[in-house]
């Protein structure tokens, strides 16, 4: 009884609370341990758990990866992507090389990483920072906050009811338990794209070793894709813009029939197999204008709307912000509110603002078929062109560099990607 009362205090208070134990909520969490930090995540599920998603990471998402000190070789099924194979609505196909399929030890630019061994395998490597983790323990409301601390009630199968911390960090999702506590849900609210997936085994045609992104002419600006992973398998998807062609209601019938589309089929190849059951989610991505932080709490990940406007990925810009919330806490040594959320505005608008302006305007292009097709049609008209493309598509340099002149540098496109063999 001693033990347990004893641990119950130790974890009643903290510097900063994290609620949401994902990527976003991980990587501020590393970021703010490293600093110094006493940090407590809460998450309600408990760990391995799956999260809808097409599991791929792009070359950003690599890198916050490996500056946050994870080891991908903690992910059972891992798979590095060096292959890209892209499907214009006209059906011409273009073969894209990845720099490390050229060059030896050119380090990663892209993966794919089931979310259920992800996740758990980031809360293992928070845990062995440092990082205190308390899984099955769900955020119930924002009980009192003032000048100097906010204060969390929980509902917690290990009794730990109340809890106090200088600043609060909500990584909890696109409905936001701790916005709606707060008085700032966003109401009504769908998101921007609405994506399906599913795995399939047995894998025997290209797609055991490509990924394959089809511009199907119907989907437009949504896409299709397979994402290879080990032994045979992928994840295999489409998503669509809400407001596009078809609706959230039927997307289901829609899938049963995209599964038998000749150049999928054979991509897949005739003995491929679905397993488990589909899946089905929203993608929030209006980063712009969504309220970046309420009192003593900054919104990260999807709370913050944080997916790519014109691809809907999102696993990369959550890694992103958890790192520029954890940045904005650790400037000011005495939790200075008002210091804190401006420094942590600034961060958000000057990473992702642009970006997300240009996705934007992009993706209207990718709405009009024509304009794909021609758009794809430079794209492998030389190997300047595929080579240049293929690291921008997935993110080597933020996609409105061109506008961002701080962001220039003398090797832009020309680094080397993340985890490069010693």
């Amino acid at each position: 009884m001693v033990n347990a009362i004893s641990q119950q205090k130790a974890t009643s208070h903290c510097d900063v609370l994290i609620v949401g134990a994902g990527p976003a909520g991980v990587a501020a969490a590393l970021t703010l341990v490293a600093s110094g930090k006493d940090v407590l995540i809460i998450d309600k599920a408990t760990f391995p758990r799956d999260k809808c998603c097409g599991d791929g990471l792009t070359t950003g998402a690599l890198r916050v990866l490996e500056m946050l000190g994870f080891d991908p070789r903690t992910v059972a099924n891992y798979q590095i992507c060096d292959e890209v194979a892209l499907r214009s609505p006209s059906g011409r196909e273009i073969q894209l090389d990845l720099p490390n399929a050229r060059k030896s030890n050119a380090g990663q630019f892209a993966a794919i990483a089931p979310r259920i061994e992800l996740d758990n395998a980031l809360v293992q490597h928070a845990r062995s920072s440092g990082v205190r983790v308390i899984e099955n323990c769900a955020f119930v409301s924002v009980a009192r906050q003032n000048s100097n601390e906010i204060v969390i009630n929980t509902d917690s199968a290990n009794e730990l009811k109340e809890i106090k911390a200088k600043f609060l960090i909500a990584a909890d999702g696109m409905w936001s338990p701790v916005r709606k506590s707060l008085g700032v849900a966003q109401s009504g609210y769908l998101g921007e794209w609405h994506a399906f997936r599913q795995y399939v085994n047995n894998v025997t045609g290209p797609a055991s070793k490509q990924l394959f992104v089809w511009f199907e002419r119907d989907l437009l600006p949504g896409y299709a894709w397979s994402f290879p992973l080990p032994n045979g398998r992928a994840n295999i998807g489409f998503g669509i813009l809400r407001g596009s062609k078809y609706s959230v209601q039927e997307m289901k019938a829609l899938w049963v029939e995209l599964l038998t589309r000749p150049h999928i089929a054979s991509a897949l190849g005739q003995d491929a197999m679905l397993e488990g059951r589909h899946t089905a989610w929203p993608i929030p991505a209006r980063i712009t204008s969504a309220k970046l932080f309420s009192g003593r709490t900054l919104f990260i990940g999807d709370a913050v709307c944080a997916a790519d406007t014109m691809t809907g990925e999102g696993i990369g810009q959550a890694l992103l912000t958890g790192l520029l919330a954890g940045e904005a806490i650790t400037s000011s040594a005495q939790f200075n509110q008002h210091k804190i959320c401006r420094s942590y505005a600034r961060k958000i608008k000057r990473e992702f603002f642009a970006d997300h302006r240009m996705s934007f305007m992009l993706g209207k292009i990718l709405k009009n078929a024509l304009l794909t097709r021609g758009v794809l049609r430079v794209v492998g008209a030389s190997d300047w062109s595929r080579r240049n493309f293929v690291r921008w598509m997935f993110e080597d340099e933020p996609r409105a560099a061109v506008l961002t002149p701080w962001r220039w540098h003398r090797r832009f496109l020309k680094r080397d990607g993340a985890f490069k063999a010693s």
